[in-house]
């Protein structure tokens, strides 16, 4: 048997090599879908019914190319975003980059501080206690996680949380959908020329396509390719191993990238409709996916409004690491620091430093703080501002012959990837300009 024919029969076919591929792809598509993202989603179909509908099949692509460039960065190179950053800029550009990776630290402490608070809300509507106590439990929980378990551990953990997601197609089936009403929205037969109708789009794909997940991505992959065989505990280059097993590599990648966008796509798809089909008949403000919980039960069921709840648990416990430490990866691998979870706290104390500090912030102000809702948008203004500019970057590093090689960019990646600049660009905007207006 030649040494193709037996890394075949290894690898397996069909659906088992279609398992085996998932990994960071999937959790980052998982994670896009946090508390904060359903509250958004729910509200599009909360306030408008089905007119949004049609923005998930318009970010789909946008969401694949993006995140295919930043997973094809870490295995083309072995290297992780802020590592390139510092190889491919100057003095000055790398500073630029290192203050906008400092906005997304901030973001991001936000973020997981009103991800704790929906976790200790969904706790209390399933009567499980006061969220005041759980939002603390569950950062202090997800804190020793982090800190003292392998990468092993935490993957395996973070993957069963990404079933988390399913209960929002469940609901999705509890709901009475009127079908006809969801292709008026996809056929764009709904838009409104309201500001506020226009801001709430641009949260929508703010939402969709956020800087965090440009650099755990990037960083989970590094991670797992740390744990392979070759070339010992240093990640290994697409240029480190023979062409069949790079090859491999990347098709797997592709597959992990393309199924967890479309996963967290078809979460978005089905929140969407599902509010849309239920409070969407009686527009009413969301603000928290607590809210939509609430606004559930009477419509569509109490098992409607208690699966809400499970799922938005359940992402908050897989989106507040994923918060945590992405901006801590991108700093550490800027300033040439060790990082990542199979290193011990003494062996990358700038990365840990960073994490616990992420962490504890966002738990205090989970304890002390009772509404989300200025966290959020406050949130989302500084990543509205840095998705664009973190993009361009993403671009330059993917496209840059020296660093990638034959794995750069081509025509429709280098298309696709300035398109969804421009119009993230333009979202950030127009979220900044309804916000004020």
């Amino acid at each position: 048997m030649s040494t193709r024919e037996s890394e075949r029969s290894r690898t397996g076919s069909g659906w088992k090599t279609w398992l085996r591929a998932l990994g960071p792809g999937l959790v980052t598509g998982a994670a896009d879908d946090d508390p904060s993202g359903v509250a958004t989603y729910a509200q599009a179909g909360a306030q408008y019914g089905f007119a949004m509908v049609w923005t998930a099949p318009v970010v789909l692509p946008m969401m694949i190319a993006v995140q295919d460039m930043c997973d094809r960065t870490a295995t083309a190179t072995g290297d992780t975003l802020g590592k390139l950053v510092h190889r491919r800029f100057a003095r000055a550009g790398r500073a630029v980059v290192g203050l906008l990776l400092v906005c997304l630290l901030v973001a991001n402490v936000v973020n997981v501080a009103a991800d704790l608070m929906a976790i200790g809300q969904g706790m209390q509507l399933l009567g499980a206690g006061p969220s005041q106590l759980w939002a603390p439990l569950g950062g202090l929980a997800l804190g020793v996680l982090l800190i003292t378990g392998s990468y092993r551990l935490v993957a395996k953990v973070f993957v069963w949380l990404c079933m988390a997601l399913f209960a929002y197609v469940i609901v999705l089936f509890l709901a009475n959908v009127d079908w006809k009403g969801v292709w008026t929205g996809l056929t764009f037969q709904h838009l409104s020329f309201d500001l506020q109708f226009w801001g709430l789009i641009a949260a929508v794909f703010g939402t969709s396509i956020s800087p965090y997940m440009f650099f755990w991505e990037s960083g989970q992959r590094i991670e797992e390719l740390r744990q392979a065989p070759e070339n010992g505990r240093r990640a290994a280059s697409d240029r480190d191993i023979p062409e069949h097993k790079a090859q491999r590599r990347r098709r797997q990648q592709r597959i992990d990238v393309t199924t967890g966008m479309t996963f967290s796509v078809l979460v978005m798809f089905a929140i969407i409709v599902a509010t849309g089909a239920t409070i969407g008949r009686h527009p009413q403000d969301i603000n928290t996916a607590a809210d939509a919980a609430r606004a559930l039960q009477p419509l569509a069921g109490p098992y409607a409004g208690a699966v809400f709840a499970l799922g938005f648990i359940g992402t908050g416990l897989l989106s507040v690491p994923v918060l945590a430490s992405s901006a801590c990866i991108g700093l550490s691998g800027l300033t040439g620091k060790n990082w990542g979870f199979e290193r011990r706290p003494r062996n990358a104390p700038v990365f840990y430093g960073l994490l616990v500090l992420v962490l504890l912030v966002g738990t205090v102000l989970a304890a002390v703080l009772t509404d989300a809702i200025g966290l959020l948008v406050f949130s989302a203004m500084l990543n509205a501002i840095a998705a664009a500019p973190f993009l361009v970057v993403i671009l330059l590093i993917s496209g840059s012959r020296r660093l990638m090689g034959e794995r750069r960019n081509g025509p429709l990646a280098t298309t696709a990837g300035w398109v969804t600049a421009v119009i993230m660009a333009l979202a950030g905007v127009l979220a900044i300009w309804a916000q004020f207006g």
